[in-house]
């Protein structure tokens, strides 16, 4: 992309974080940054802009969280770089800083705390140790602290680079560097490998400036400290500086800390995006970046508690993957670079159709960074954190992320790049780590149809590749190539390679089984419709239940398989009505279920909307506002399961709009729209009016709905329609009714 293209799409995605004039509404304040740190959510508490590099907040104890909260343990100290959301082995929490008061020990620092509160840019908290009050603020690449002491000489802040989060699928330490420059300043570096996605060695620079200047100051090596020594080299020993304020009389020392993937030089200029020494002005900076997103959704509700949980839902989606433009240490490139993909497998069902929704220039840059990562390291990835790919859960999913943008007509995307990606994932083996990107078993998939039982996750595979496949039909007719339309349309049919038609369970037949490579069907007793696992299972997060629901793109063919419309309507409705019947530690997420639907997590999320599917989009409307009553709420455990990268807040947020997408299709299901009145204000300054007469608790069904004031008698909706903006207007009634139960079906592949 040349400069003057980069510019322009800058200029265009910059729409999206507008400042709002003084006098409009603060969205800010319905939002609760700790709604789902708690409860398993690993939700981010701390400072963030959207998207932001730099996401400041407390590690505590244990340093096992991917979010670094854990409510009841003592704060180890404030890191800059975490992920929203994630279950799964640690990343990030690297350049840690802490304060203390009295002699300083580089060892056994932690505090006890109180007073914790997170806003919208803004993080405080007091340290009961040492009766330290914390606020912490953030740019996009820069973290701003406020450290307010008692009075005393020995007021210490300091920054430990040899802390970082870790647990199993532990992240290792490799080095570390510290350099004192002056009395204000200090710079230095961690070097940190493995984690999650089993990354290679990553470095993450600091340039921090006081506004204070120290009494005195040192360093330490491996917990030996080194007063008045102003640098560590890197030795691959653990190091870190300490300061020493004298606050009596003047009780409040800053600090800035500018971030950095590329080196010192690069941190230090990131430390201008703060501004001035006033930590308001960071905190509204952040408040005003934000309200130009939170805006593109006005709710007007009398329910504070539900407005509270939306815009809370809406925040976490923003905050991941993060933009790292101009911090790729991999290679040289002005074009668009976004990491945190944690992971696609969560997010290409709910998140990023909401950004392609609300803000498609940002969904744009996002595809185009995969297609770059593809030109530059193999493959697309799948998940993707400290500039490394890896792993892959189910399927090779930034497929659906290039068709969904295709479908809704995203622009600046190099389209025949992003199907050249494609067609690598589908065609080429990614050779001796099946995990890290790319489809493992495809030699099976490609040469039998299906993944073998030869292969981990070979059930899970096959279905999600089938509608991979889809996906790169999709583009491909799209961009002409009907060869390649072909011969995908022929591939996403694979899945029924994997359909058992004598498996029974509560009086229905036909489930996904794996299948051996010579064509048998595994023949295990132990073996049920609801066994369940992860990595080295044949289900990945799911069981052959709930998968067997996983047809998107052909569920009038699923439907077919199942014995016809009234025959799936049963098994939806026995899906959401039993019990787990199979062993409680077989299901990862047993906890929050809804009959045998894990709501707690992303395989069953497009699983309540498949009625719209057999015309009886009511049954829809009782499950969804179910589980919206019953698993989400405004506490800090109140989030059903892991956010996965605003996976859960997108889930909500559909569908309390009243419509839930078909993830790669230019389709939306409707469900039951929770607001009275809603104003959806899209990129190019259309606006559509959503209208919900009579909407309640109790009235949850559509009695009626009207598109632009012509009446609607189907279920769904075209992105198109959405986006064209005007006025969708629900009547809402407390009885199912018969609206939508006879018109057009949503498009399945094989019409």
């Amino acid at each position: 992309m040349n400069m003057l293209k980069r510019i322009f799409t800058c200029a265009i995605a910059a729409i999206c974080f507008v400042a709002l004039p003084a006098e409009s509404k603060d969205y800010t304040q319905y939002v609760d940054p700790f709604i789902g740190a708690d409860g398993g959510g690993y939700v981010f508490p701390g400072a963030c802009m959207p998207y932001g590099m730099v996401k400041l907040g407390p590690d505590c104890n244990r340093l096992t969280e991917n979010a670094g909260w854990q409510a009841g343990t003592d704060v180890v100290g404030f890191s800059h770089t975490h992920l929203n959301g994630s279950g799964g082995g640690c990343k990030y929490g690297n350049v840690l800083f802490m304060a203390s008061t009295g002699e300083f020990t580089p060892v056994g620092y932690s505090s006890p705390y109180d007073g914790e509160n997170a806003q919208v840019g803004l993080f405080s908290i007091h340290l009961k140790r040492y009766d330290i009050g914390v606020r912490l603020s953030a740019s996009e690449h820069a973290g701003f602290h406020e450290y307010s002491f008692p009075e005393t000489d020995k007021a210490n802040i300091f920054v430990d680079l040899g802390k970082f989060l870790a647990s199993y699928e532990a992240q290792e330490f490799v080095g570390s560097e510290v350099r004192i420059l002056s009395d204000t300043e200090i710079e230095g570096y961690t070097r940190i490998r493995n984690g999650w996605n089993f990354s290679t060695a990553y470095t993450v620079y600091f340039h921090a400036r006081f506004d204070t200047p120290a009494e005195s100051f040192g360093t330490w090596k491996d917990d030996r400290k080194a007063p008045g020594v102003t640098e560590q080299a890197d030795n691959n020993s653990k190091c870190g500086a300490w300061f020493t304020f004298n606050t009596n009389g003047h009780k409040t020392v800053k600090v800035k800390v500018g971030i950095s993937y590329m080196g010192y030089g690069k941190a230090k200029e990131n430390i201008r995006e703060l501004g001035s020494w006033d930590i308001e002005d960071a905190r509204k900076k952040a408040v005003d970046t934000w309200n130009g997103i939170l805006s593109k959704i006005d709710v007007d509700t009398p329910d504070t508690d539900a407005r509270k949980i939306f815009y809370s839902s809406v925040y976490r989606i923003f905050l991941q993957p993060s933009d790292y433009a101009g911090e790729n240490p991999m290679w040289i490139s002005d074009e668009p670079y976004y990491g945190d993909y944690h992971a696609i497998w969560d997010t290409f069902r709910a998140t990023h159709p909401f950004i392609n929704l609300f803000c498609p220039s940002k969904g744009a840059e996002m595809v185009q960074s995969l297609v770059n990562i593809y030109e530059h390291d193999k493959y697309m990835p799948d998940a993707r954190s400290s500039h490394w790919s890896g792993r892959t859960q189910g399927g090779s999913n930034s497929e659906m992320l290039v068709a969904d943008a295709f479908v809704k007509g995203l622009k600046g995307i190099d389209w025949n790049k992003a199907l050249d990606a494609m067609l690598k994932d589908a065609t080429v083996p990614p050779g001796d780590d099946e995990r890290q990107y790319g489809r493992g078993g495809l030699w099976d998939y490609n040469r039998i149809g299906y993944v073998s039982t030869d292969f981990e996750r070979g059930c899970t595979r096959t279905f999600e590749y089938s509608t991979n496949d889809h996906a790169i039909a999709t583009v491909a007719k799209g961009l002409g190539r009907m060869d390649v339309y072909e011969e995908y349309s022929r591939k996403a049919s694979s899945w029924e390679n994997l359909w058992n038609s004598d498996v029974e369970s509560f009086g229905f037949k036909g489930f996904a089984w794996p299948k051996n490579s010579d064509g048998t069907w595994l023949s295990d007793p132990e073996f049920t419709v609801f066994s369940s696992g992860s990595f080295g299972h044949q289900f990945y997060e799911t069981f052959s239940w709930e998968l067997s629901f996983y047809v998107p793109h052909d569920m009038k063919r699923l439907i077919e398989k199942t014995g016809g419309r009234d025959v799936f309507t049963k098994r939806l409705d026995t899906y959401f009505r039993e019990s787990f019947p199979g062993k409680r530690d077989e299901l990862l997420f047993y906890t929050k279920m809804v009959g045998l639907c894990q709501i707690s997590n992303e395989p069953c999320f497009l699983v309540p909307s498949l009625y719209a599917y057999v015309g009886q989009p009511y049954k829809t409307a009782k499950v969804v506002r179910g589980i919206l009553a019953s698993q989400y709420t405004s506490a800090r455990d109140g989030v059903p399961g892991n956010d996965d990268s605003g996976s859960m807040g997108a889930w909500y947020a559909f569908h309390a709009l009243g419509f839930y997408p078909n993830a790669g299709q230019n389709v939306y299901l409707i469900s039951s729209p929770m607001f009275d009145k809603v104003t959806l204000n899209f990129e190019d300054g259309k606006k559509l009016v959503v209208t919900a007469k009579n909407a309640s608790a109790k009235n949850i069904y559509v009695q009626s709905c009207a598109l632009n004031g012509k009446p609607l008698d189907r279920c769904w909706l075209r992105h198109e329609e959405l986006v064209f903006g005007g006025t969708l207007e629900f009547v809402m009634g407390a009885r199912p009714s018969s609206w939508a139960t006879s018109g057009e079906l949503p498009p399945s592949m094989s019409d």
